[in-house]
Order: structure tokens, then sequence, then C-alpha cells
């Protein structure tokens, strides 16, 4: 661990995993797309699908140290701390679905839709960090798993593994939200239907994927003066959570739309491997030559996600990528290679001002 038992290690990981969804966000053309930088349309996952729950057990992780410069109580700036990040965060992602419906079409709140990326990652930090102060760590992983099949329960219960209307996640969506602020989904026949892959339901297993990442925050903090244990401690941990998810999904199949209680389990457990591997390389072995450009996006990595996200909408708003892509990058490159050209471009474009920041050591947090 560096200075301030700060894990640089966790800092790449957190750099590589937004480097990755504005990445995978920002093709030049969504008709020509690799396949391994395309989701999965239903079960299974792709190196895609991973790069969203590594940011939340990444969360989980950085979330526990936080907490503990709180001791972990009800105190009032523990309370007003988690309160406010996670209302921030989600008004925020809140925002950036209401510019985007003003940007192309008019700002009817009954168009507005109410979920998002940055929704779940806010509701699942502030009920897992309020169970973080609730109850003895030594259950942290007992809750995670009680939440995870209670998740696993509700969707067997109700035959809700398919993408159709009747499935409790949209059932629920449209109740408590309404049908008109819900993103549209398409069924294997075509049919768009009324679906958010981030819907509340699923908030209860990315609440469990939130708590198993403050595990692992605990593991370290309890072997902060042996990295090696550390690393060793992380590997076993990702392996058992990696083959407990691949052997239960025979029952429940490997759902990032649905946030299934196997794909919480097996992107964990990748999760935890990747941050084994990066600190032994990074925090023991001292491999740093490469890390600058990730460190840029891991030290401001709520930041420079949205300004990706502002970044995308104004370049969709006045036609600059659509422009590149059909008089600069597609004649010279061809269809694919040019997609992938635009969006490593793009990347690169959210560096340059992440790395002004970070070299003059300016932080933003919420």
């Amino acid at each position: 661990m560096g200075n301030n038992n700060r894990l640089l290690s966790l800092d790449v990981m957190r750099g590589i995993t937004i480097a990755g969804m504005i990445l995978v966000n920002n093709p030049g053309d969504w008709a020509h797309v690799y396949a391994p930088l395309a989701h999965a349309h239903w079960n299974g996952f792709t190196p895609t699908d991973m790069v969203f729950p590594f940011f939340m057990f990444m969360m989980g992780v950085s979330a526990y140290f936080s907490l503990r410069k709180y001791d972990f109580t009800w105190n009032n700036a523990c309370v007003w701390k988690i309160v406010k990040r996670t209302v921030v965060i989600f008004f925020i992602g809140l925002a950036l679905n209401g510019l985007s419906l003003a940007m192309f079409g008019g700002l009817e709140w009954e168009r507005w839709r109410i979920l998002g990326v940055l929704q779940r990652l806010a509701l699942a930090y502030g009920v897992a960090s309020f169970i973080a102060i609730s109850i003895p760590h030594k259950y942290l992983l007992h809750t995670a798993i009680s939440l995870l099949i209670l998740h696993s329960a509700l969707l067997l219960g109700t035959h809700s593994l398919e993408l159709t209307p009747d499935s409790l996640v949209a059932v629920i969506d449209r109740a408590v939200l309404g049908e008109s602020h819900l993103y549209r989904d398409v069924m294997a026949d075509g049919t768009r239907i009324a679906f958010d892959p981030e819907g509340l339901l699923g908030i209860v297993s990315s609440v469990a994927h939130v708590l198993i990442g403050m595990w692992a925050g605990k593991m370290i903090i309890s072997q902060r003066k042996n990295p090696g244990k550390i690393v060793i401690n992380l590997f076993v941990y990702g392996c058992i959570l990696l083959f407990c998810g691949l052997l239960l999904s025979y029952a429940v199949p490997i759902n990032k739309k649905i946030w299934s209680s196997t794909f919480v389990l097996v992107t964990c457990g990748f999760g935890s491997l990747l941050l084994a591997l990066l600190m032994y390389g990074i925090d023991i072995r001292k491999r740093t030559g490469w890390t600058r450009f990730f460190e840029t996006f891991g030290v401001n990595p709520l930041y420079l996600y949205v300004q990706a996200e502002l970044l995308a909408r104004l370049v969709a708003y006045f036609g600059w990528g659509d422009v590149v892509m059909r008089e600069v990058l597609t004649p010279l490159l061809g269809d694919y290679p040019a997609s992938l050209a635009w969006a490593l471009l793009f990347v690169l474009a959210n560096w340059v001002p992440g790395h002004f920041l970070y070299k003059r050591h300016i932080y933003i947090k919420i």
C-alpha cells in the first residue's frame, strides 16, 4: 500500500474499468462493433459485460476504506456522507437522462427515464453503506449471500428469467415508476418492450455486489501489513466466487440485464482475481511503468465518466462523429476497425483533460 494507505492497484483497476466503460459505450458505428465489445443480448456475458460490475465491486472495496474513517458508526458525519453521495450520484444520472431527452426530442417528464447506470450505483452504494454501519462486519458476506438467495428465489418463483413484459423485473418497474419512464429493450421476436436493465429489483443483487466488494476491502485492511497475504486471500476469494457462480448458473443463468446472483458471483470473482493480479504486479513487484494512463481515469472515475457522457451527447447532437467516420476513418480503415478507432480516440479525448487534473493533483470527489 502506498502513501496514505492508498492502493495504486485499486486506482489502476478503477481506471481500466472507466476507460473500458467509455470505450464500449462510444463505438463509431453501433452496426459494426467487434463481438467482445458488445453486450450479450440476454444470458451469458462478454468482456464488455464485466466493466460495470467491476466498478461496482471496486466501489464496495473503496466504500469500506472510506467508512472505516468514521468507525462504521451512525454519527452525523458518516450518515451525511452516505446520503449526500447517494443523492448527488443519483441526480447526476437522472440529469444526464434529461439532457439526452432535451437534446433529441423535448423535455417532457412523461418520457424521462428515471433509472440508469449512475442511479444503480448510487442506490447500491447507499443501501450497502447503511448495512455496513448497522451490522457486525463478520456478517457482511452472510448478508450478501442472503440477498442473492432472495433475488434468485423471486426470479425463479415468478418464472422471471426471460425477457418478457410479464417478468417480475418489468412488472415492478411498471408499477412503481410507470412504463413511460423505463428503458425499451428488444425481445427475441423483435418486439420492443418496457424493460429496464437497471431496474428496481436488480438493486437487491446489486447491494449484495457492493457488500462482496466490502468484504474484499475488509480482507485488505485486516492484512494491510502483509501484501503477499492479501494477494493470496483475494485470489482464493475470487476462485471461490467464480466457481460458485459458474456452478449455480445451471439453475440461474448468468445475466447482466436482470443482475442475476450468478452474474454477481462470476463478475466479483473475476474482479477479485484481477485485483489480486494488479496488487501483485503493481504494489508488490512495483511494475508501474505502464500504469500512468489508467491512474488518470482511476483517481477521478465518476467525474471522467460523467464528462464522457456529456461529450458523447454533444458529439451526437452536432453530428461530429458521423462526419469523422464517413469522411476519414471508414474510407481509411474499413467498417469495424474504423468503429474501434473512433472509440479509442474518444477515450483519449477524455483522458487529456483528466490527465490535466491528475498532474495538478485535483481530485473531484462527491
